[in-house]
């Protein structure tokens, strides 16, 4: 079978500004792979400083009459976008595998998952926060109201190509600001199908050009660098690795731009001794295997309680091994591949090393022969304290196995990494459920629950992890300026 045939014929691989899709002024493009077969599905311009530039003034122009639009006819073109998404949905989720991988019925999952924030924010866009109320002295009242912060730069990552850009771009939206999304160079493809949805949407709304610009690069230091240096610009917005957040942060002090980070994760699983096994080994292999284990919210680390870890273990490493590896498109897959050879290799490097320092390999452990950048479901015990793949986030289908004896020493564990996103538990008690959900140090935690991204939630980390969040009614304030208003008292109708 010839993948890239399943791509739709319409499929856009141009910039996308404002509403047109046009290549890159140089002429330049670059390949996209299908990272199952290791072959390139499509050529897609290749943005330099002309695009980003020109979707940096259209989006200073769009700003003004976006953000003087009632907040309903803002709600109306999100929820007009929700539904065009998923009436696309199909080509959506094909698009997504191709380019990143993952099995058809996961990205099928990412597309309600990613179309929801738009409905989500279509209606919040109707109840920005803001009060009004006395002051306490009774000079007057104060008001206290929001206005959009400004234009908008989303940097969005390759694991969760269409979810990770809807969260950012719908919040910016409902709240008036007009946005510039780099999509990662390894999954474009999505974003730029997304960028023909916004075209026909806004068409239809009358919306002001330039509100939404897609710009593909492989230039991405340098197009950030640049944006952030113009003072137009007043957000950022990054999902990625902590080491390109903190240049970020570090690129922003001087324009004092907004920013919010959602950075690397290192989640633990802890297992008490009272747990439910059933549910903790169904919690543990989803918690670890969505998206084949390339989330920042995955599982990296398993404790569990000494008194329950060979069962434990046993019944986890079964399930692991039943994964089957194959191309998204292919019926019975269950794996898809990793999303670069160079991250394949990586990961097997982590396991080489913990194999040399003592840890042993319960199932998995190796590369899968190619085409394509597959590797096994692995599970690893013995693991030496201070091991890399204890430190580093993995990315990947493997996990490490430690027991603990009693939930205090779990958590001391569970919260010995400089990250702080997401973190799992498992117990069977009120109590131990209870001692759990108070001590695990991360910005989200999963008690009895391996779920626990939704968009009315608040999505983000602690530590290293970033700040700022995403979804739920927290997350349209990043893109809000907050201001107040001092007036005199009120008597008879009059302001004295």
């Amino acid at each position: 079978m010839i993948y890239p045939d399943s791509l739709p014929h319409d499929l856009p691989t141009g910039v996308w500004l404002g509403l047109d899709n046009r290549p890159a002024a140089s002429g330049e493009t670059f390949p996209v792979e299908d990272p199952a077969t290791g072959s390139v599905i499509a050529e897609v311009a290749d943005a330099d400083s002309a695009e980003w530039n020109a979707a940096l003034d259209a989006a200073v122009t769009a700003q003004d009459e976006w953000a003087a639009w009632a907040p309903r006819r803002r709600a109306d073109v999100l929820s007009a976008i929700f539904a065009e998404i998923t009436r696309r949905a199909e080509d959506f989720a094909t698009v997504m595998t191709l380019e990143m991988g993952k099995p058809l019925a996961e990205s099928r999952g990412e597309v309600a998952y990613g179309a929801e924030y738009f409905r989500w924010f279509a209606e919040e866009a109707v109840r920005l926060p803001g009060r009004v109320n006395q002051s306490p002295g009774g000079l007057g009242y104060m008001s206290v109201t929001r206005t959009p912060v400004g234009p908008v730069l989303a940097i969005t990552p390759w694991n969760f190509p269409l979810a990770m850009a809807t969260r950012k771009i719908a919040p910016a939206l409902a709240a008036g600001c007009p946005v510039l999304v780099k999509p990662a160079m390894e999954t474009p493809l999505t974003m730029l199908l997304l960028g023909q949805v916004f075209a026909e949407v806004f068409a239809r709304f009358d919306v002001p050009a330039g509100l939404v610009s897609i710009i593909p690069t492989t230039r991405a230091a340098e197009m950030s660098a640049e944006l952030m240096a113009d003072p137009r610009l007043r957000k950022v917005t990054f999902t990625g690795s902590t080491p390109v957040g903190r240049q970020l942060v570090r690129q922003s002090a001087d324009n004092l731009l907004h920013t919010s980070m959602e950075l690397g994760g290192n989640a633990p699983f802890v297992v008490a001794a009272d747990a439910d096994l059933d549910q903790a080994v169904e919690g543990a292999i989803m918690a670890k295997m969505r998206n084949g284990g390339e989330a920042c919210t995955a599982a990296n680390r398993i404790y569990v309680d000494a008194t329950v870890a060979g069962e434990f273990t046993e019944r986890f490493a079964a399930r692991m091994a039943s994964y089957r590896t194959g191309h998204g498109l292919e019926e019975g897959s269950t794996l898809g591949p990793i999303i670069t050879a160079k991250q394949r290799d990586r990961i097997a490097a982590l396991i080489d090393a913990a194999v040399t320092d003592g840890a042993t390999i319960v199932t998995g452990g190796h590369a899968v022969d190619g085409p394509g950048y597959f590797f096994e479901p692995t599970v690893l015990t013995d693991v030496p304290a201070g091991a890399d793949i204890l430190t580093q986030e993995i990315f990947g289908p493997v996990i490490t196995v430690t027991t603990f004896s009693g939930l205090e020493e779990g958590v001391r564990l569970a919260n010995d990494t400089e990250f702080g996103l997401a973190a799992y538990a498992f117990s069977g008690s009120f109590e131990g459920a209870s001692y759990l959900a108070a001590n695990l140090n991360a910005g989200m935690v999963g008690i009895n629950r391996f779920a626990i991204s939704d968009p009315g939630a608040p999505f983000g980390g602690i530590g290293q992890s970033g700040f700022g969040r995403e979804g739920g009614v927290e997350g349209i304030e990043e893109y809000l300026d907050v201001k107040y208003i001092a007036t005199p008292n009120i008597e008879k109708g009059h302001l004295l």
